[in-house]
């Protein structure tokens, strides 16, 4: 028999759902952002495969400077330095003098070169000055010479494109899009590509996403059947000129959508479909592909963003010092300079040995001597202050570095601080927001428990356990065969076969930990092909036709398969969270207690149903999901339409528990911080009752807290908006009175669907505007609205504000069932309403958003040693 390894990666699962939109937060712009209604559009990119010259006709040129125009495609060549031979000295000195102290030296500088106020040499100044500024230039430079190096190496790579018939090979700075190029094992991904075939069987190619997202297991794409089967040779690939229809460029990692016209023919693309730069070729010997988006167009470097420099609070400090020593100079000065005019007006002018040969007026006299003071007493304001803060800075990121308390042995990795600009800010910190899956958790799962037509199964009931394996071999039971059928079949794991092992390569820890299970069990998931799935089924080998795939995503919060049996039958099986395959089906209040059971074990859950589905009602729903593939427009919310009638009147088979162990101390540190009263919210994609024991596990809830749910927080806000409104003044004042008046700690657990509540979405530049005449209206209004809700935004701000002021009175906050935009909007609402300095800690994809949008950042992914701890 052979062994079977799984391998996943730590990152979201069914459970917690990869990211779906960039959310709106106090460090971003409208610019960088790309919302789903920018990315719906009409298709704005067209594409002629092997036709350099297409991509210059005039309609594809955009204006650049007056009546100068070039094609909107972008070059492959890329750059990430700052600065080039003639830009460095003013560039690097205009953002030097947005310093405060320099610029205040800059004019003292100045002023010393005037003769009639100078009262030091002018080189006293200009020395310290420039060695201040040298310093500071020679760091810039250096950082950015290993940018250029590093654009350059980059830019010279090779790879092979087809041009004129043949492969030859070219730098990746000559790519162009149209271009169809070659790429061979372990070479890096040089551009955006649509893949067209590979030496795989059924186009699959394997990725690897290290640089893209962190992870280190293989991901696969998948070309088009068509173009597998007809774009396998060179001379083949030189008469491939199909038009390509896409979305343009942008920064959405998780999202293309695109169509492919070939011979009259239109075929739908989507992201399996796409080679995306960064990413590195794995277990493929060679793969071809047309290049869709080049250079800055790419979405690795659309996600670079702009640069922004994170002003932290001794920033703000030093500054506010400098102009502070500033003003009180100036007052200093001015004194001296009218006792000086005083004194000359009634002894200076008088004393003829005191006679300088200069007829000035006393007041022209005080005017000048008050330059002469501010010159002389200039050292008041430091100028090596800013110097002397880096050193500091500096020396903390290595002492961070080479902290053996931050070591992971086991994996022989440090502590690696990523930036020296920010470190100070750890001893500032107020609120930590942090990931609950592979960071409070190992992201280790383990196959636990099961329920079965209202039986459980597990490993605290041997009995029982063993009962379930005889069942098994002896096939009395159908809906156990069935049960673990769906395990196998029901999923998007790839099998790589090494020897005699089976090495699964899964999208998530859940679907490896269930396909292993299976496979344990006697169902062993052997391969997938585009249109089939072989498994053994205990003695025998079977390989059902995969008719389609209904993807997961985070609204859906499911997937399904279709399949036709060999027998001819076609059925669909579906798994999911308990919440939408509720909303589906009937539910057995057997299966939802033992649920409920599992939950309180802090074990996750996943609910496994199926239909069968008759030819007639298939072929109908086969054409409207063939026209949802390819359309242009709104193509996930047509998708999901289509989904969903399909995906009702399902029949429940049963559900699974995996185990999530904590990781090692964390209890521990959780206690330390609360002594330190740093406040510590818990945002997680899993049900409630998991993410509350896991609260209890990790000591971030006690028995003598009291714990508020949203019906309980609905109710004190609802209370607070009424006292507002009744309080002639409550309107325009914060209002001072506790929302917990009981003594004792208390603690709030609530759900992402109450938070959509509380998290509306806009965007702030338009919002801010608007609130500022709704406060005049409503301020000047006689007659109050209706006390029921929030009637416009300016009490929907007063709602969320009245929120973070009741979270922040709790001890622990813990956010369940939300998604990757809620995860990031809570941590910039907390930002924004108490202007704090907040840490956000995760491991995996799903967590970016939240991790960006925060002050600071712990990256902790102990399973990928590349990553160890990453501090932003």
């Amino acid at each position: 028999r052979m062994s079977v390894r799984a391998r996943a990666p730590s990152q979201g699962s069914l459970e917690e759902p990869d990211d779906e939109v960039v959310p709106y937060s106090d460090d971003e712009t409208d610019e960088e952002l790309q919302s789903e209604d920018d990315l719906d559009r009409k298709p704005g990119w067209s594409i002629r495969a092997n036709d350099r010259e297409y991509c210059n006709q005039p309609q594809f040129k955009k204006k650049v400077f007056l009546c100068i125009k070039k094609s909107k495609y972008s070059g492959n060549a890329i750059k990430t330095y700052k600065y080039n031979f003639f830009t460095f000295v003013p560039r690097n000195l205009c953002e030097q003098f947005k310093r405060a102290a320099n610029l205040y030296f800059l004019c003292l500088l100045i002023l010393q070169i005037i003769p009639q106020i100078s009262t030091l040499p002018w080189y006293t100044t200009l020395v310290p000055l420039v060695l201040v500024l040298g310093i500071t230039a020679i760091k810039d430079l250096v950082d950015d010479l290993a940018r250029h190096r590093m654009d350059k190496e980059i830019n010279n790579r090779r790879c092979d494109v087809l041009l004129n018939g043949r492969f030859v090979e070219t730098r990746w700075m000559n790519l162009q899009v149209g271009d169809v190029v070659r790429l061979k094992k372990n070479d890096f991904i040089p551009a955006d590509i649509l893949l067209l075939s590979s030496s795989n069987p059924n186009s699959l190619c394997y990725v690897e996403t290290a640089e893209l997202d962190g992870e280190t297991n293989l991901k696969f794409k998948m070309g088009l059947k068509i173009t597998d089967e007809r774009l396998q040779e060179e001379d083949q690939l030189a008469r491939f000129n199909a038009l390509i229809l896409c979305e343009e460029p942008n920064n959405r990692l998780d999202k293309f959508v695109g169509t492919m016209i070939w011979d009259s023919e239109r075929y739908p693309l989507d992201l399996d479909n796409m080679l995306l730069r960064g990413c590195k070729i794995r277990n493929t010997d060679v793969c071809h592909g047309l290049v869709i988006f080049a250079g800055n167009d790419t979405k690795i470097m659309r996600n670079g963003g702009k640069t922004r420099f994170k002003r932290t609070r001794i920033d703000k400090l030093m500054n506010y010092m400098v102009y502070t020593i500033f003003v009180l100079l100036v007052l200093l000065c001015a004194g001296l300079a009218i006792g000086h005019t005083y004194w000359y007006e009634s002894i200076g002018s008088k004393a003829w040995y005191l006679y300088d040969g200069l007829n000035y007026s006393s007041s022209y006299r005080g005017f000048l001597s008050f330059w002469g003071y501010i010159i002389i007493l200039n050292t008041m304001v430091p100028i090596s202050l800013y110097v002397s803060v880096e050193v500091i800075r500096l020396g903390q990121s290595k002492f961070i570095n080479w902290d053996l308390q931050m070591y992971y042995a086991d994996k022989d990795t440090p502590a690696k601080a990523r930036t020296t600009t920010l470190n100070e800010q750890l001893g500032q910190i107020e609120y930590i927001f942090s990931d609950k899956t592979g960071t409070l958790t190992q992201n280790i799962m383990a196959f636990k428990k099961c329920t079965i037509t209202g039986r459980t199964y597990g490993e605290t009931n041997h009995q029982l356990y063993h009962f379930l394996v005889s069942c098994i071999r002896s096939k009395k039971d159908p809906q156990i065969l069935e049960f673990f059928k769906l395990l196998s079949l029901c999923h998007t794991v790839m099998v790589e076969q090494k020897g005699d092992e089976l090495v699964y390569q899964a999208a998530s820890p859940d679907e490896g930990a269930l396909v292993t299970a299976a496979c344990n069990f006697g169902f062993v998931f052997l391969s997938r092909t585009q249109d089939t799935i072989t498994i053994m089924e205990m003695d025998h080998e079977e390989t059902y036709e995969m008719l389609a795939l209904l993807d997961f995503n985070s609204d859906r919060k499911r997937m399904s398969i279709i399949l036709r049996f060999p027998d001819g039958k076609i059925r669909l099986y579906c798994k999911g969270a308990d919440t939408v395959i509720y909303q589906r089906l009937d539910a057995n209040k057997t299966t939802q207690e033992a649920l409920d059971t599992f939950a309180n074990e802090t074990l996750r859950t996943l609910c496994l149903c199926y239909k069968d589905i008759s030819q007639a009602e298939y072929d109908a729903w086969a054409q409207k999901h063939q026209v949802a593939s390819v359309s242009m427009g709104n193509r996930e919310e047509v998708l999901d339409t289509v989904y969903e009638e399909i995906e009702k009147n399902l029949l429940l088979i049963g559900a699974t528990a995996i185990e999530d162990k904590l990781q090692d101390g964390v209890p521990e540190t959780i206690a330390k911080l609360a002594k330190a009263d740093i406040k510590i919210w818990v945002l997680t994609g899993d049900k409630k009752e998991t993410a509350e024991n896991i609260g209890y596990s990790c000591q971030l809830l006690t028995d003598d807290m009291k714990i508020h749910y949203g019906e309980d927080v609905n109710v004190q806000l609802r209370n607070r908006q009424t006292q507002r409104r009744n309080d002639p003044q409550g309107r325009n004042k914060k209002l001072k009175e506790l929302f917990f008046t009981e003594p004792g700690k208390n603690a709030l657990v609530i759900t992402g669907g109450w938070l959509n509540e509380i998290l509306y979405e806009k965007k702030k530049k338009r919002r801010r505007l608007r609130l500022k005449k709704l406060r005049k209206r409503y301020t000047n209004s006689s007659n109050p609205p209706d006390s029921s809700q929030p009637v416009d935004d300016w009490e929907k701000e007063k709602r969320q504000e009245d929120f973070v002021d009741m979270a922040c009175e709790c001890s622990a906050v813990i956010c369940c069932r939300v998604t990757p935009k809620q995860k990031a909007n809570v941590v910039s609402l907390v930002k924004r309403c108490k202007k704090a300095v907040t840490l956000s800690i995760g491991d995996g994809a799903n967590d970016v958003n939240m991790i960006k949008t925060s002050s600071l950042i712990i990256t902790v992914n102990l399973q990928v040693p590349d990553w160890s701890i990453l501090i932003m």
